[in-house]
This record gives C-alpha cells, structure tokens and sequence, in this order.
C-alpha cells in the first residue's frame, strides 16, 4: 500500500512541486486548496502519469475551521496522512496601516493558526502509529525583522520556531520535521506579495529538492540556496537596529 502525502496550497508554485514530486515517488496524494478546478487538473495530471491516487479538498484555510473541515474529510474517506505539508501561505507588502486589516488577519490564519492546526491534527495520528514527516513552509525572513513586510516576517518567525521545537519533541518518537526556508521563487506567490524587489529567483523544484535532501540529513531546518543561507547569516554579526533598517532599505526600493 502507498504511503499517502497531504499538501495544501497545492494548486500552485512550490505546494504544486511537492506533490508533483512525492507522487513521482510512488506517494498518493491530497491536494488542498481553494482552486477547485486547478486541483482536478493536477490530480488527474498525477494519476495518469504516475498511477497514484489523488484526492482533492477544497478549503480555505483562512477560516477559523479550515483545518478542521480538511481533517475531517480525510478520516470521512478513510485516509491516513503519513506525510504533511504545510504550504498554503501568503504575504502582502507595504507599511502595516496601508494594508486592510482583515487582510492581515487572515495573513496570520492561514501561515500561522491553520499550520498549527493542521500539525496538531495529524501528528497525534503519526505518533500514534509511530511515524510520520512534517515539512512546515518558513522563509529566510523568519531569521530578521522585515519592515514593509510586518506581519508576514512575523509568522514565519513562528513557524520556524514552532517547527524546530517539535523537531526536538519529536524527534525520538519515530517523526521528521522540518522547517523549509526558501527564498524568492519563481511562483505566483509574489503577485500576492506586491512589488517587492529580489535577486535572481530560484525554481520551485530546487525548492523542493533542498527539503528533501535535509530531511534525508534529519536536520530541523534548510534555507533553499547558499545565497540565501549567507542572507539568513547577517543577523549574526549586526545589530538588530542596524540589520532592521538595512532590511528596510531592501524592502522600500
């Protein structure tokens, strides 16, 4: 029997990747995300090419019981998820008042509580079975403060500490987690994030090879690309004053 690979955000971008890679492995799959058309077009995409089963489940994340709804299906189908990916994210740009506030607040729903959320729901079961993998989407912003970009900086602060704790809970208990750290990426995910200026982007497939080979390392976190590592690394040897308003600098032009 397949093992099975849930991932959400996987109608697009790196969510996409994954689950276009672990079915290459011979994984089944569950596709969520709201897109319900993009997600039948993969699935259908993924069974032909490599005759794996794949669920779709549409839900909004940004809900108070999103996470919930997808939980709840699964076990209605009967499915049991071996491998978990916490995709499903999104950013906006520009100074904290300039942008609504339901925005914001569905910001922190979907890249903090449903991740929280989603974890908690299925890493009781794998515990229960005595294994299981977590990969959780961070970023290289999780390392500094990221002034234009407050309250997505924020969360993926959380989900890195969040995910290299439970690296450490759990670790001894038969579970892989890991917090994936990519850096610009050449997805959709920036139309979100408005007019932010970056370097040269990185694929969506290095992305997911990088989470892979960490995990092979049982390591609790990977930043996707050395320049992007040496990024992460300032905050090292400057002060958190000086590094902000150097963040700033970037995020402005």
């Amino acid at each position: 029997m397949n093992q099975t690979a849930l991932i959400t955000g996987a109608s697009s971008g790196i969510g996409k990747e994954f689950a276009t890679q672990l079915a290459a492995k011979g994984m089944d799959v569950i596709l969520v995300a709201r897109s319900t058309g993009k997600l039948q077009e993969l699935a259908t995409e993924l069974q032909t090419q490599w005759n794996v089963n794949a669920t779709v489940i549409t839900a909004d994340l940004s809900k108070e019981y999103g996470a919930k709804d997808v939980y709840k299906q699964t076990q209605e189908l009967g499915l049991t998820v071996d491998y978990l990916v916490n995709n499903a994210g999104f950013a906006t740009s520009g100074e904290f008042l300039s942008n609504p506030h339901e925005t914001d607040h569905n910001q922190v729903m979907v890249n903090v509580a449903a991740v929280v959320d989603m974890t908690h729901l299925y890493l009781k079961d794998m515990v229960a079975k005595g294994s299981g993998t977590i990969i959780n989407l961070a970023s290289v912003v999780s390392f500094q403060p990221v002034p234009y970009m407050a309250v997505y900086g924020a969360t993926k602060a959380f989900v890195l500490s969040f995910t290299e704790s439970l690296w450490e809970e759990y670790r001894k208990k038969g579970i892989k987690v890991l917090a994936l750290c990519p850096g610009a990426t050449a997805t959709s995910f920036f139309e979100t994030a408005g007019d932010v200026s970056f370097g040269k982007m990185r694929t969506a497939e290095q992305v997911v090879q990088s989470a892979f080979h960490a995990l092979a390392k049982g390591n609790s976190f990977v930043v996707d690309g050395k320049s992007n590592y040496a990024t992460t690394q300032m905050g090292r040897f400057l002060p958190r004053k000086v590094l902000t308003r150097f963040v700033a600098g970037i995020m402005k032009k």
